[in-house]
């Protein structure tokens, strides 16, 4: 195994960029444009570069590479706190129950409600993996390592984690949603909408955005059917994060109507099972047919950070790590690692 998720730098543009240009619309944290990467690659290297363990408004952006190659070829982010320069916006999905004496009618009524409850959560998001390397536990290794870099600096982030997920899009790059919600007030499409909230911020939202609730009755059947649904490339991705412990509680994402996981951040699995050990020895003989267990191993901290998939056995005090993994991730005898089973 060869790969590694390492911190993105400046020289990784380009490569996030032709990667930003694959997603087909959708995802507001990777748009195809130069200026808004470059502005999120510097953001992240002061995140990074920033001294102190509290919360801040922090961007931390991997990458996923192939050490053989020096290819990029997936990345991902988060975000230690949401809302903190302007309002993070949710549809939350309500009800309101009138009763009519005269009718002898109950009636129930699910509305959206525009929310800032998410404000102040941190954000796992902007994951894209290359085509060609959705196979081998890459997917795995790049979702999960952001929740083993959050455990080893948590005072930097929120108690509760958040993930949207991307929305019902449709053949032409329309979301049914938007077309049916806010895009009845704001006079542009939906490609317009996300890519200007992808550059800018979405407080034209706040400007523009009615605060009064939506009533879904009213919405025609198509946007109705794709409220909380993630878009088919998403469904994998939606199974990872409920197998980490996050659930969809009603929130959904105020463009394309995708769903909002949410978590309390110390109850995440990889976060729970994760333990830190001595690597204790480099075993060359370890691996499928000599035996071990293949986990997530990381090392370092901050722009340091690295992870990949390696082979661990106990051994004495700590644990013995495969060469292979010890190569790619630069580990000797005597180092901490952090590890956690794949699975």
């Amino acid at each position: 195994m060869t790969h590694i998720i390492r911190a993105a730098t400046p020289a990784d543009l380009q490569h996030i960029y032709e990667m930003a240009k694959r997603t087909g619309g959708g995802f507001t944290n990777l748009p195809p444009d130069r200026p808004a990467l470059t502005a999120k690659l510097e953001r992240s290297m002061a995140a990074y570069s920033r001294v102190g363990d509290s919360v801040g408004d922090d961007l931390f952006v991997f990458v996923l590479e192939d050490t053989a190659t020096g290819e990029v070829r997936g990345t991902c982010q988060i975000f230690s706190a949401v809302g903190l320069k302007w309002p993070f916006y949710s549809y939350r999905i309500g009800a309101l129950t009138q009763h009519s004496t005269e009718l002898e009618r109950t009636f129930r009524a699910d509305i959206l409600n525009l929310s800032t409850d998410l404000e102040g959560a941190t954000e796992v998001g902007g994951l894209f993996l290359h085509p060609g390397e959705r196979s081998g536990g890459l997917g795995m290794l790049i979702a999960r390592s952001r929740y083993l870099f959050i455990r080893n600096h948590r005072p930097r982030f929120a108690d509760r984690t958040l993930a949207e997920l991307r929305g019902v899009i449709d053949e032409a790059g329309g979301s049914p949603f938007w077309d049916g919600v806010a895009g009845r007030f704001f006079g542009m499409n939906f490609q317009d909408a996300d890519e200007f909230n992808a550059k800018h911020g979405n407080q034209f939202i706040a400007d523009l955005m009615p605060k009064h609730p939506v009533y879904i009755a009213m919405l025609s059947d198509h946007a109705r059917s794709v409220i909380g649904v993630p878009h088919p490339s998403g469904r994998a991705a939606m199974r990872m994060l409920e197998n980490e412990g996050f659930a969809w509680e009603n929130y959904i994402d105020i463009f394309d109507g995708g769903p909002t996981m949410t978590v309390r951040t110390d109850q995440i699995r990889s976060i729970r099972e994760a333990a830190d050990d001595v690597v204790a020895a480099v075993d060359p003989t370890l691996g499928e047919h000599g035996g071990g267990e293949m986990r997530l191993v990381s090392v370092g901290t901050m722009a340091d950070f690295r992870t990949a998939y390696g082979w661990t056995a106990p051994r004495g005090d700590g644990i013995a790590l495969d060469a292979a993994c010890a190569a790619v991730l630069r580990i000797e005898p005597g180092m901490t690692v952090t590890h956690v089973a794949r699975w």
